[in-house]
């Protein structure tokens, strides 16, 4: 008898063939579960032991009521039908049948989530001759840095031997009490690298700046503090409604003392502690003291300089790069451009816009010169060479809100119409994600996350999606937050206290259309370091025809409301065209980017219509410290136009779409409009060539208020240049 003329060796037979990988991909994916449930039942009877999976992988629910699809590559793994349509929505059955998630990488169930394969420090293996190369590079950049430092540092030594009245040579100073802690100067609140003076009785710490200011009748490290006042209106006044009457723009004067309490340096240049007002005691003069080993920093300078004479020597085609300043000209082709500016007689209308598989040694060089003159960069499709880790939302918090640590149901969110924080649930805001969220008007609700998750450390609660973004991120030299040869934030020591330079998560709600009030994700502002943005997942929401029609109404009533409480207001042109992508196909987000040369315009312009802008509850700005750093304002395409045509700029501006990584270099003013909801992963990072631009910040918050939100030094960038120039100089030696 043929042995396939029964039912049972027919199923027998075919058992054989999927045990053996000999079936079919449509045979493996229709699974033949119900056989397979006899076969494993009875084996465990006839043995009494637990034979493979019985369970969804995902749910970990026995699925005997709902179709299985087996993994046919481990034999050991199930997925139910329902989680592939829930959490594996881009992958067909017959995908899963052949490779389950599990075996691909990208399975996202609780489990797998929470055990990251850690991602070896990838740079500590490489070649002698590349470690020597990435060590005489941080050498030259950094060198001019460290001179600086030095000629400040001798320059108070000279002043502190005057008042002690011996030789330079034989100055003695103390060591100060903090050594191995983060000190920040008790005026102005930036961070204290090494010599600073400090008040034997209260503690008082002082920096070298600081210092300088004092004896020079000129203190501008601001020790103020000032009334950051916006008034609440209601939520009618936001809408247009409610007052009607013209803003007083008197009511949120700055308060604070003009006349603060006197403190001077005398005539040999001895300071004394500062009044009780300013934070001080008043009853002992402040000392020279430093905080590394006396005379380290100077002999660091010695050793640095003799190593770039004998191994920093700049090769030949970084010389060549230097003078070539036309590669972004599309007469040399536009394959790896992307035109994001109509400036007249300028050549860097084109961003370097390269795809990830041309990422390569000769790219690194060829993104370092565009880096070096302060150009964004954008890298496509970092995300094709990924194991396809899910980067829903909802995915990260069914993770994030089963951990120890965090367990939350509620979410504190970021309302971008009133600038103010609002509290909701996680599975509301996550549903808004998707399809949206309106007020009782119609007008669209846009909600952000910022710096999420907000108190642990991404790494900790996502670390299978912290390994693959690390793991994807182009030139890794530099945003390698591990062990980057070119980031300056690794060079710290163990035992120092490191700035959370992310990465951190950004989820927030986006609309096509311009609404002009409530719409930014990100205003205007500048970070204090680089940083690499990606976006890695996006979801449209349209507006219905009636919701279409209240916005266009609420929005005149807006023009309405400005024309009110602005005598001089312009009223912006209607349906003003905005970016589009090159392809033709809508991004995720809208970038604006400014030059670092354009930055004295852009603040001329921002203060001369400061009040046509609004902030918290919607209120006119009316208090401008910084007009950058403030991040008080959004420039819309009407107010981009005008500042092009009254002050001859524009920005970079351009559609990110997913998958897209992009580059902003430190000092460089830039916005976000998003036109889906978007889900960003950013990661901060220092580059050797934008150091000095970061100390030039550095500079710009001291000038700041006390309580100014863009106030602390975050870095500590003089501290890091210090740690990096000493570990390249140590590795030169050892090589």
């Amino acid at each position: 008898m043929d042995p396939c003329s029964s039912t049972s060796d027919a199923i027998r037979i075919k058992e054989y063939g999927r045990d053996n990988g000999c079936l079919s991909e449509t045979e493996r994916s229709r699974g033949f579960i119900r056989e397979d449930f006899k076969r494993k039942r009875s084996r465990k009877e006839a043995t009494g032991k637990k034979v493979g999976a019985t369970s969804c992988h995902q749910c970990r629910r026995s699925r005997e009521d709902v179709r299985v699809i087996h993994c046919g590559k481990c034999q050991k793994r199930r997925y139910c039908v329902e989680c592939i349509r829930h959490w594996y929505p881009r992958e067909s059955e017959a995908m899963i049948a052949a490779v389950c998630p599990f075996c691909r990488g990208n399975c996202n169930c609780t489990s797998c989530l929470r055990n990251a394969k850690q991602i070896k420090k990838r740079w500590d293996d490489c070649s002698r001759a590349l470690k020597m190369k990435y060590d005489c590079y941080i050498l030259r950049s950094l060198l001019p840095v460290l001179r600086n430092l030095c000629k400040d540092q001798t320059a108070e030594k000279l002043v502190e031997a005057r008042i002690q009245g011996v030789p330079a040579s034989s100055l003695r100073m103390k060591a100060s009490s903090s050594s191995g802690e983060r000190v920040f100067c008790n005026n102005c609140r930036t961070s204290i690298v090494d010599l600073h003076r400090s008040c034997s009785q209260c503690s008082y710490d002082l920096c070298l700046s600081c210092c300088h200011e004092i004896r020079e009748g000129n203190l501008q490290g601001n020790c103020r503090v000032v009334n950051l006042h916006y008034s609440n209106r209601g939520v009618q006044y936001m809408h247009g409604d409610g007052e009607d009457n013209v803003i007083d723009f008197k009511e949120n004067i700055i308060d604070v003392e003009d006349k603060l309490p006197g403190w001077r340096a005398d005539k040999y240049g001895i300071i004394p502690c500062p009044p009780e007002e300013l934070g001080g005691c008043n009853k002992r003069c402040l000392e020279l003291k430093h905080l590394y080993p006396a005379g380290w920093v100077e002999k660091l300078e010695e050793k640095a300089a003799e190593m770039v004479r004998l191994y920093g020597k700049p090769e030949e085609k970084d010389e060549v790069y230097s003078r070539d300043s036309e590669c972004c000209s599309p007469t040399n082709g536009i394959k790896n451009l992307r035109k994001a500016a109509c400036r007249s007689d300028s050549k860097d209308n084109y961003l370097y816009c390269p795809h990830s598989s041309d990422v390569n040694i000769d790219g690194l060089e060829h993104f370092q010169r565009h880096w070096k003159k302060g150009e964004p960069v954008i890298v496509r499709g970092i995300l094709e060479a990924t194991t396809g880790l899910s980067w829903e939302p909802t995915v990260m918090w069914r993770i994030f809100k089963g951990n120890k640590v965090s367990k939350l149901s509620q979410v504190k969110a970021i309302d971008c119409l009133s600038c103010c924080e609002v509290e909701i649930s996680g599975q509301d805001f996550f549903r808004g994600y998707e399809e949206g969220r309106m007020y009782k008007n119609l007008w669209p609700e846009m909600l952000k996350l910022k710096d999420w998750p907000p108190f642990d450390r991404f790494e900790e609660v996502l670390p299978r999606h912290a390994d693959e973004f690390i793991g994807a991120l182009p030139f890794g030299e530099y945003t390698d937050p591990r062990s980057g040869p070119l980031n300056i934030a690794v060079k710290l020591p163990k035992e120092a206290v490191r700035p959370d330079l992310g990465p951190k998560t950004y989820i927030a709600y986006g609309a096509i259309e311009e609404l002009g009030r409530g719409d930014s994700v990100t205003k205007l502002h500048c970070d204090v370091s680089d940083a690499v943005n990606v976006l890695m997942h996006t979801s449209e929401v349209s507006f219905s025809p009636e919701q279409t029609i209240a916005v266009r109404k609420l929005k005149q009533k807006h023009q309405a409301q400005a024309q009110r409480e602005l005598f001089d207001y312009r009223k912006p042109k209607e349906d003003l065209p905005s970016s589009v992508a090159d392809d033709g196909k809508l991004g995720g987000a809208l970038w604006d980017i400014f030059r670092r040369e354009d930055v004295p315009k852009l603040k001329a312009y921002l203060k001369k219509y400061s009040k046509e802008f609004r902030h918290i509850y919607c209120s006119p700005v009316t208090q401008i410290f910084n007009p950058i750093h403030d991040e008080t304002f959004y420039l819309t395409t009407e107010h981009k136009k005008r500042l092009k045509d009254e002050f001859g700029i524009e920005p970079w501006s351009f559609e990110q779409k997913i998958g897209e990584a992009v580059f902003i270099p430190v000092g460089c003013p830039h916005q976000v409009r998003n036109l889906k909801s978007c889900t960003k992963v950013a990661l901060d990072f220092v580059s050797p060539e934008n150091v000095e631009e970061c100390i030039r910040l550095t500079n710009d918050f001291r000038l700041l208020p006390r309580n100014h939100r863009s106030k602390e030094d975050k870095i500590e960038v003089k501290k890091m240049v210090l740690h990096a120039i000493n570990q390249a100089v140590r590795d030169l030696q050892r090589l």
